[in-house]
């Protein structure tokens, strides 16, 4: 049989991620100084650790709601009334206005939800370059068009640079802060200047959060003023301080286009666990937003997922008693190790949030991000070259998600080819 005559169109429009394909390339190298995956090396917290088995141990291994647990749901539900001030709907009968909540089968499950909720053969969603790199897939797997906004060389997605960009087909812009592959953060100003760009011209923001815990002290704002709420400190008594992420970095955030009053009649907001808490192989996540699209993303979920692992979802309920902050102070600090190193000897981005650092191949060195990642393979050094998240090939992403010995035996290394002349 021709099975090649018979794959979808789809499936052939749709790339192979190239990050996987340089992760796979590490199985040839011995001892590989691997910095190519944004997997946290550190063991997930115990309470959630144990919640999930007493899940499992309790039998409590069936289907859960098409939306989701209605534990974690609750939980999703006060963190979002603390953190930007939604009152999310966690079932069916919503007000009119009312934004809705549910579990999605991690952020990259929310995010082609919402693209096969939204986009049509011939529709546009604008998305940043770089981009994370599921971004442009969706426009291949629903027949639309991703349209690339060039961000260099700062590496931000304003508002100046989407507006030229949006045209009749326009569904949706695609933001992400903190970035991946950069870990660009976004400012207060920069997220209200594309709310304000969205609004006028009737285009959905999509604002994916999943690194939102880990932004790093000097990017992250008072919770004051964006939401029209004072979060200065811990909630009242209907926030039981349980339901607070991170109890020692209570009066500061990122700053999302979530955050400004009315926002969720105009902001699909997307985030997720597996970052912040180590789980990324449990994926989950949540959306939240109009009550419209969440409903049709819930639909579309009972036939695709059905829903999230449910005995994982009782087990991520706890995270948001937990404080991560010795993680984040620990990335904070090879952030600033990997940042020193390298930008002596090239153009690096500071990253205000993430784990990565995008790194500008030295033009002396006459090489594409590519060939450089080939440099860097022949001394055992495993990163990713630009073209997985750009038109372009002129950087490669580090992810400083490595043990630290990895991390500084690698960045050793990559100086020094970078270094030589």
């Amino acid at each position: 049989m021709d099975i090649e005559r018979l794959i979808s169109a789809r499936a052939g429009a749709v790339q192979e991620s190239v990050i996987r394909r340089v992760f796979e390339e590490a199985r040839e190298v011995r001892n590989p100084l691997n910095l190519t995956l944004g997997q946290p090396d550190f063991p997930v917290p115990e309470p959630i650790k144990r919640a999930a088995m007493a899940a499992i141990e309790a039998d409590r291994n069936g289907y859960a709601s098409n939306r989701g647990a209605e534990a974690l749901l609750a939980k999703i539900a006060a963190h979002l009334r603390w953190d930007i001030g939604w009152d999310a709907a966690t079932g069916p009968g919503a007000r009119p206005g009312q934004p809705s909540a549910m579990v999605t089968c991690g952020t990259a499950g929310g995010l082609v939800l919402a693209a096969m909720c939204l986009l049509d053969a011939g529709d546009e969603i604008i998305v940043p370059d770089p981009y994370f790199v599921l971004y442009p897939r969706l426009g291949e797997m629903t027949g639309a068009r991703a349209v690339p906004c060039d961000t260099y060389p700062d590496f931000r997605l304003t508002a100046e640079r989407v507006e030229p960009l949006i045209t009749p087909r326009t569904k949706a812009v695609l933001f992400s802060s903190p970035s991946n592959p950069c870990g660009v953060v976004s400012s207060e100003h920069e997220c209200g200047d594309l709310l304000d760009l969205c609004r006028r011209t009737g285009v959905l923001l999509i604002s994916d959060e999943i690194y939102d815990e880990f932004t790093y002290a000097e990017s992250r704002t008072s919770r004051r003023g964006m939401s029209g709420v004072k979060k200065d400190g811990p909630p009242g008594s209907s926030h039981p301080t349980s339901d607070i992420p991170h109890p020692t970095l209570q009066t500061a955030c990122c700053p999302s286009p979530a955050r400004f009053p009315g926002a969720h009649e105009d902001v699909l907001l997307i985030r997720g666990f597996g970052k912040t808490y180590g789980f990324t192989g449990w994926r989950l996540g949540y959306a939240a937003g109009p009550t419209r699209l969440i409903d049709q993303m819930i639909k579309l979920s009972q036939h695709l997922y059905i829903c999230a692992p449910a005995p994982l979802q009782l087990g991520a309920a706890e995270a948001f008693g937990v404080d991560m902050s010795a993680a984040l102070a620990r990335y904070q600090k090879r952030r600033d190790t990997v940042h020193a190193r390298l930008s002596a000897v090239t153009d690096v981005t500071f990253p205000g949030g993430a784990f990565y650092a995008f790194v500008k191949v030295p033009e002396r060195l006459r090489m594409t991000a590519s060939e450089f990642k080939d440099a860097a393979k022949a001394r055992r050094v495993m990163i990713v070259p630009g073209r997985a998240f750009s038109s372009r090939d002129t950087h490669f992403r580090l992810s400083f998600a490595a043990e630290e010995r990895v991390l500084e035996e690698g960045v050793g290394i990559l100086a020094e080819l970078m270094g030589a002349r």
